[in-house]
């Protein structure tokens, strides 16, 4: 049996934590023993955790250069001999892999989950520094092991390809006229949603701005932003501006742990990003039989094939959001074709079950090339 680790900063709601809890609680009990560090602090999904009774060991890292926290995460390892440790996201990608080569861990694994063009010469150094220590750095899409091959420079052997996965849920059982009147919105408005963190890799302006044009043609239009970050503040003056707030047709909900409920009440989910890895949101949509309406950004374009299980448009290009939004809104039809052809492309091709079997032999591949006894 293998002893497994998984870093992670947060156990927040959101993509790369609701992946590492699928993997987590999903890695066959016979075969693997699984604990999981938070580099930073606890979340909502601490709970999911519990009730899969993995461990759960808080690091608490407070500062940017925390040498206390990196010891502290070191000392883990070392006393608890773990045979892989798996990374994710670039600060426990950082702090899990120099600690793993101090503590003599074998097996090292990383996680990336977009194509981050956010990072500049420091952070592609770092990552081509630390791959020398990385068995595998793993892309959730197609995208982003080209990006790390081509752009962050990692050597094509030391890269693999795991698609995300959606588990077998169905959507909650709400009432979608009683979650808008809970918003405070008619029963029968036409609802958008947008869940992400409020990040520039998002581009939810481009959004406001299709939604400023949609207001004059579909003023019955209402949209949900939920998410926080620091473009927040930004976001909800342009909106008040254009006055997509006065007459509540967008509402920003903050950071919210009913995601489900929302996308389940919702006509549509719109993703109006730059770049992403292989979308959670947009696996859920799919999943829930939800249109998705988003931008031909590097990662969505491997889920949402357009005009087959949802909408794309250029990056950046808010005239063709607002056109793509009206034609979801405005066709009963169309919306149940693209759903029904989403759900049935994530069943086929990204189950949580396949996702999780893929990493679990890679484990095991890993571990034996090491010398470890694997039964």
């Amino acid at each position: 049996m293998l002893n497994v680790l998984q870093v992670i900063p947060t156990l927040d709601r959101s993509g790369a934590e609701k992946q590492m809890v699928l993997l987590a609680a999903g890695l066959p009990r016979d075969r693997f023993r699984v604990e999981v560090a938070a580099l930073t602090r606890l979340g909502p999904l601490a709970a999911d955790l519990d009730a899969a009774g993995i461990p759960i060991h808080p690091i608490g890292k407070r500062l940017k250069l925390d040498p206390g926290a990196l010891d502290r995460l070191t000392r883990l390892m070392r006393e608890r001999r773990y045979d892989v440790v798996q990374t994710w996201i670039f600060a426990a990608n950082a702090y899990g892999r120099v600690a793993a080569s101090r503590a003599k861990v074998p097996v090292v694994v990383t996680a990336e989950m977009a194509v981050d063009l956010w990072k500049g010469r420091l952070q592609l150094a770092i990552d081509r520094r630390l791959a020398a220590r990385t068995d595998r750095v793993v892309g959730n899409s197609r995208a982003v092991v080209d990006f790390y091959r081509d752009v962050a420079g990692i050597p094509g052997e030391r890269l693999e390809l795991i698609h995300s996965g959606i588990a077998d849920e169905e959507p909650p059982a709400v009432d979608p006229a009683s979650v808008r009147a809970g918003l405070g919105l008619p029963p029968d408005a036409p609802l958008l949603l947008f869940a992400g963190r409020l990040y520039p890799q998002k581009r939810v302006l481009d959004l406001l701005k299709a939604l400023d044009i949609l207001q004059h043609v579909r003023p019955n239009l209402r949209t949900l932003i939920a998410g926080d970050g620091p473009l927040r503040t930004e976001l909800e003056r342009f909106a008040d501006a254009v006055e997509l707030l006065e007459h509540r047709r967008v509402l920003f909900l903050g950071h919210r742990d009913d995601v489900p409920g929302l996308l389940a009440a919702a006509d549509a989910l719109v993703l109006p990003s730059e770049f992403e890895g292989l979308p959670n949101v947009v696996l859920e949509a799919m999943r829930f039989r939800k249109p998705v309406v988003a931008t031909a950004a590097p990662g969505t374009t491997e889920l949402v094939v357009d005009d087959q299980t949802g909408l794309l448009v250029p990056v950046g290009d808010s005239t063709a959001l607002a056109r793509a939004l009206l034609r979801v809104v405005d066709d009963p039809d169309l919306r149940r074709r693209l759903g029904d052809a989403g759900r049935s492309r994530v069943e086929r091709e990204f189950r949580a079950d396949a996702m999780v079997d893929r990493f679990a032999s890679l484990y095991e591949r890993l571990a034996r090339a090491r010398g470890l006894p694997i039964p």
